[in-house]
């Protein structure tokens, strides 16, 4: 099978890439990425000699050059978005180019040609719970710019399925953790901080909770659903972990040995969910998957790979680390 992988050079994107390959020898991948905020080309530096790893630099949005490489690829897993929460409360519109007019473009192109489209999506469209966990029958109620965007690319696909018969999956995903992620994220950026023994910013209390997933289960995920998935159905993939921030700071902190004191309580984003969860159950019952690495185990993998990599970013902008971004 030759797959078309956009966004491949982010977190999620680029671990998927990185382990299919290692696995298989069945898969032929071509990466397209545009290189813009939060793609990093040295999250597959390991395999860019691959003969079965070929890259192009090219925006999803540009539709003749998608039209041309969808033609050559069986299937298109679609993770290339604009996804940091923050950033969209600062300015919605690349969120909009990207995670709409991007999708609506793939999937057009994918309609047209009869070819199959998985669409990573995220729990976030089902929004702030207080109590229960959403399935994939639960209405969506998105509450920040980026989550609405994705539930619009959600819709758009769920359209195309039943006017066009498109051959569409959409999988949703809790929290990622794990290595190459974005430093900017919870979890990296906790490592980052308490390695430079600076202060870790929490937002508000830090009760906020999460369900986390190791990327890698996330991407087994994702290949049970590309290889056995059914049209027009969507799969949601969680870790069964809810954890808090400031329960998840602290555990990384006493990874490494550092004190709690580095831990201060910045200003809350505007729109914070409170609690995001949901239930697997589909996936794991009509694929068989299931998640392999606790919580625990993965946690301390994914400290040990950022302080053994530390040469990816030791020099990283201000920026990045920025304990209120949705104010720049």
């Amino acid at each position: 099978m030759k797959l078309l992988v956009t966004g491949g050079l982010g977190f999620i994107g680029s671990n998927f890439i990185s382990n299919l390959l290692k696995e298989s020898n069945d898969f032929e991948i071509i990466n397209v990425d545009a290189e813009l905020y939060g793609s990093n080309k040295a999250n597959l530096s390991e395999i860019q000699d691959n003969k079965k790893y070929e890259f192009v630099k090219a925006n999803i949005t540009n539709k003749p050059v998608m039209e041309k490489i969808i033609t050559k690829c069986d299937a298109v897993v679609n993770f290339a978005a604009e996804s940091f929460v923050d950033r969209s409360i600062s300015d919605a519109n690349p969120f909009l180019v990207s995670n709409i007019r991007g999708a609506f473009t793939i999937l057009d192109i994918v309609t047209k040609q009869k070819k199959r489209m998985i669409q990573i999506s995220t729990d976030e469209v089902f929004g702030s719970l207080s109590s229960d966990t959403a399935t994939e029958e639960s209405k969506f109620n998105p509450s920040s710019p980026y989550a609405a965007t994705k539930a619009a690319a959600e819709l758009l696909i769920n359209s195309y399925s039943v006017t066009y018969d498109s051959d569409v999956i959409i999988t949703r995903c809790t929290n990622n953790y794990g290595p190459r992620q974005f430093p900017e994220k919870l979890i990296p950026k906790a490592i980052i901080l308490a390695r430079q023994k600076q202060k870790i910013p929490i937002y508000g209390k830090g009760k906020n909770i999460r369900d986390w997933i190791h990327v890698g289960d996330h991407c087994d995920g994702i290949m049970s659903s590309l290889l056995d998935g059914k049209s027009g159905q969507s799969y949601n993939i969680s870790g069964n972990n809810e954890i808090n921030n400031i329960t998840i700071v602290k555990t990384i902190l006493g990874i490494m040995g550092m004190s709690e004191d580095l831990i201060e309580y910045v200003e809350d984003r505007p729109g914070h969910d409170f609690r995001y969860s949901m239930s697997s159950k589909k996936i794991s019952k009509e694929l068989g998957w299931k998640p392999k690495i606790s919580f625990e185990e993965g946690i301390e993998k994914t400290v040990k790979w950022y302080l053994d990599h530390e040469e990816l970013w030791k020099n990283l902008p201000p920026e990045i680390l920025d304990p209120t971004p949705w104010k720049n």
